[in-house]
């Protein structure tokens, strides 16, 4: 059973780049390493209804996980997130 699914909701590019944005300069990571950002939509009792992922290709990879769509993200919960 696949609890998660990818959200076939549209997602603003532009929101998208400024997430990516906020990761490279609070983690202070050059722009050659790869951030990668998803919704998920949960179907599990008490999951969030949707989610985003930030994975950080770095070695070890990183990732993150806010559980509310990316276009609700703000600078604030990424600083928070990342420190």
């Amino acid at each position: 059973m696949n609890l998660f699914t990818k959200s076939h909701s549209q997602v603003d590019l532009a929101k998208l780049k400024q997430i990516k944005d906020w990761v490279y300069h609070n983690l202070d990571l050059h722009r050659e390493i790869s951030i990668s950002i998803s919704q998920l939509q949960c179907h599990e009792p008490d999951c969030p209804p949707l989610e985003t992922v930030i994975a950080v290709m770095t070695n070890p990879p990183q990732q993150y996980k806010i559980h509310k769509p990316a276009s609700q993200i703000t600078e604030v919960e990424i600083k928070k997130l990342l420190d």
